[in-house]
C-alpha cells in the first residue's frame, strides 16, 4: 500500500490542529473509487466537525476531513461501473465523514458519491459547485417548493450556497432577498443576481421584507444563520409560508417563536443536503439541475480565493474569519 500526505486531527480544536500527516491509503474496495484529488472545497460543515460541533459527531481519533473534491480516477473498485482510470471527476458531498475524508493527496470515496467533470471545468471550480447548488437546490426546490413568482429571503447570502441558492431561484423564476450583517458585502451581492439586499444591522428584516412584497410577505426563508434571528424570519414570511433552517452560523440557541395570535401560520423545518444526496431520485433531480446549469452557464462556480493544501490551517482560519464571498478552496499539488 502506498502513502499519501492527509490531513488529520487527533482532538477537537480550532484549525492549529490540523495535521497533514503520511497516510496508508489503500485499494479501493466494492462500490469504491481512488481518486488522485486535485482540489477541495472547503465548507463549514468540516470546521463544525473539527471543533466537535457537527450534527454527527466524531466516532474516533485520528479524525480525516473533507466532503468536496475534484480530482481524477486512479483505480476503480469491484463492481464500479461507467468510470475508468484517468477519468476527471468531482466528489459530491453525501457520506459521512467518519468513513471517508477528501483533504489529501489520494482518497478512497465512494463511487455514488462521483460524478464526471464536465469538459471544460477546471479542476478549482470542480471543486466548488456540488455542495453549494445541491444544497441550494434540494433546500429551495425539493423541500421548499419554490416557484416562479415566489419571494424567497435568503440569509448569509455571501456564502457559496447563499450565492448559489440566488442563482437557483433565478432559474425557477423566483425573486431572491438577500441579507447581510454590513455594508461590507452589499454591492457584492447585488452584483450576483441578489434582486434586493437587507443590511440587518441597519434595517428591521420583517419590515423591509413586508414592504418589499407589498405587505404579503416571503414565500419561504433559507435560513443558514439560525439562533435568534429566527422570530424576526417568522415575521418575514407570509401566512402559510416556510422557515427552512440549514445552518447554525450564529452559535446560539434557536428560539422557537413563541405562541401569537398576531403571528402569521408558517411552518418552520430544518433541512441537511443529506436529505437530497442519500435519496436516489431527489440525487438524480439534483445532478440534472447542476449538469445542465453548467453547460448553460445559468450554474456558476463561486470562488473566492485559493489556498495549497500546506496552507490548510489558514484555509480554516479563513473560512471561519467569514470575510468570503463565495467557496475557499484548496489545491493540492502532485
Amino acid at each position: 500500500m502506498s502513502k499519501a500526505r492527509t490531513v488529520r486531527f487527533h482532538a477537537h480544536g480550532g484549525p492549529e490542529v490540523l495535521r497533514i500527516e503520511d497516510v496508508e491509503v489503500g485499494e479501493p474496495g466494492p462500490g469504491e473509487l481512488l481518486l488522485r484529488v486535485e482540489a477541495i472545497g472547503i465548507n463549514r460543515a468540516e470546521a463544525l466537525f473539527r471543533g466537535g460541533h457537527y450534527i454527527e459527531p466524531v466516532r474516533r481519533f485520528p479524525a480525516r476531513l473533507g466532503l468536496e473534491a475534484s480530482g481524477v480516477v486512479e483505480a476503480v473498485g469491484e463492481g464500479v461501473t461507467g468510470f475508468v482510470a484517468g477519468q476527471a471527476v468531482s466528489v459530491v458531498p453525501s457520506f459521512s465523514m467518519n468513513d471517508h475524508g477528501v483533504y489529501a493527496e489520494r482518497a478512497v470515496v465512494p463511487a455514488s458519491s462521483v460524478v464526471p467533470r464536465p469538459e471544460g471545468l477546471g479542476a478549482v471550480e470542480a471543486a466548488a459547485v456540488w455542495m453549494p447548488y445541491v444544497t441550494a437546490y434540494g433546500g429551495l426546490v425539493e423541500v421548499g417548493g419554490l416557484r416562479a413568482g415566489d419571494t424567497v429571503v435568503l440569509t448569509a447570502a455571501s456564502s457559496s450556497v447563499g450565492l448559489a441558492a440566488i442563482r437557483t431561484a433565478h432559474r425557477v423564476g423566483a425573486v431572491p432577498v438577500a441579507t447581510t450583517r454590513t455594508r461590507a458585502k452589499r454591492d457584492a451581492l447585488l452584483r450576483a443576481g441578489a434582486a434586493e439586499v437587507i443590511v440587518t444591522e441597519e434595517e428591521d428584516l420583517a419590515e423591509r421584507v413586508l414592504a418589499l412584497t407589498d405587505g404579503r410577505g416571503a414565500d419561504l426563508a433559507f435560513d443558514a444563520v439560525a439562533g435568534p434571528g429566527v422570530t424576526d424570519l417568522v415575521r418575514a414570511v407570509a401566512p402559510g409560508g416556510t422557515v427552512l433552517l440549514y445552518g447554525g452560523v450564529s452559535g446560539l440557541p434557536t428560539p422557537y417563536p413563541a405562541f401569537d395570535l398576531g403571528m402569521p401560520a408558517v411552518s418552520l423545518r430544518t433541512y441537511t443536503m443529506p436529505e437530497t444526496t442519500r435519496d436516489p431520485e431527489r440525487l438524480r433531480r439534483a445532478r440534472a439541475f447542476v449538469e445542465s446549469g453548467l453547460r448553460t452557464g445559468a450554474v456558476e462556480p463561486a470562488v473566492d480565493r485559493t489556498f495549497p493544501l500546506d496552507a490548510i490551517v489558514s484555509a480554516h482560519r479563513a473560512l471561519e474569519a467569514g470575510h468570503q464571498v463565495g467557496k475557499i478552496v484548496v489545491t493540492v499539488p502532485h
